[in-house]
């Protein structure tokens, strides 16, 4: 019926037409349900932009920043930064030089649509590198938070390339969930073509929303990469959504990617980590993309908080990456 049919009749006024009727009130309250589903139907669409929001949460860098101070329970971190590539200078208790066993390159790179990424190489001191890790990181913070959860792989021998997404930390742009697919190829694109990762191996490490990007990604450029790590990731944003607010989550939530769609076309080793004591990504959704994932796999459980892998288990991670490629040889 047209719109002016509905209004005539909740507006009218006639002494023949009396609201005060129960079957006049029905009908009055049958006339309104079309307004109230196109009023539903419109904030669901506002909530659902606000509630895509919050996968991504990134802590932003001003283009000119020179230092940051970083806390801890034991000690105060100052990093400085060079005007040209951001190149990081770490100090302990805001004074001394802090000592590392690996070398950091900050490095420029081209992102989605043209937006300035920055990236971060962490290489080891004394032996040249066999694999090359590409790090894709989770939701929130940026590489000054971040690079801590990975370093620990570098005494194992691995290089490591971690970058921040659009919007994150000193790279350009607008943080979004298209975005952040497009700069995770353009990494891999970077990486495939510098110096730094000739002759080595590719493998790529997504954590928690980076692993769900990872998958998708080593789907999209399968036959440019020797194998996938996955540790804390969520199987789809839907999934993740649904466990934080449940069934609204789900409806509210627009899934552009997932990684189990994309895991289930992926041919290459995978591994998967996940902690028993996650409390941000429930464990039965590791154990998912493990059962969705085609051999050779492996699936790793472990302990501690969520996205603390490399932290507390360097070693048996180390192994099992390693072994990883000797099924693809």
């Amino acid at each position: 019926m047209p719109l002016a049919f509905y209004i005539s009749l909740l507006t009218k006024e006639s002494s023949t037409f009396d609201v005060t009727h129960p079957t006049r009130m029905t009908f009055r309250l049958l006339l309104l349900i079309p307004f109230l589903f196109i009023a539903l139907l419109v904030a669901i669409l506002l909530a659902g932009c606000n509630f895509n929001k919050v996968f991504l949460q990134p802590t932003r860098m001003t283009q000119n920043a020179k230092w940051v101070k970083m806390y801890s329970p034991r000690d105060t971190l100052l990093v400085t930064f060079s005007a040209d590539t951001h190149q990081p200078t770490f100090f302990k208790n805001a004074k001394d030089t802090l000592p590392l066993d690996y070398e950091i390159k900050s490095v420029l790179f081209n992102g989605a649509g043209g937006n300035t990424l920055n990236g971060w190489w962490l290489k080891p001191k004394n032996s040249p590198p066999q694999i090359t890790l590409i790090h894709f990181h989770g939701n929130a913070g940026c590489l000054m938070s971040q690079y801590r959860a990975m370093a620990p792989l570098v005494s194992k021998g691995f290089q490591l390339f971690l970058f921040d997404y659009s919007g994150f930390g000193f790279s350009q742009g607008k943080a979004t969930r298209d975005n952040v697919l497009a700069d995770g190829n353009a990494a891999l694109t970077y990486v495939e073509n510098s110096a730094e990762a000739r002759n080595t191996r590719l493998i790529i490490y997504g954590q928690s929303l980076g692993g769900n990007l990872a998958a998708v990604v080593a789907h999209q450029r399968e036959k440019e990469i020797d194998g996938l790590v996955l540790e804390g990731a969520f199987s789809s944003h839907k999934d993740i959504a649904s466990h934080r607010i449940p069934l609204l989550g789900r409806i509210l939530t627009k899934e552009k990617y997932s990684a189990r769609k994309s895991i289930a076309m992926f041919h290459k080793p995978v591994l998967v980590i996940h902690s028993t004591e996650d409390k941000t990504v429930p464990f039965r959704m590791g154990k998912k993309l493990f059962d969705t994932a085609h051999p050779p796999k492996e699936f790793y459980v472990i302990q501690k908080p969520h996205l603390y892998g490399p932290n507390f288990y360097t070693d048996s991670i180390a192994v099992k990456m390693k072994r990883m490629l000797v099924k693809i040889n």
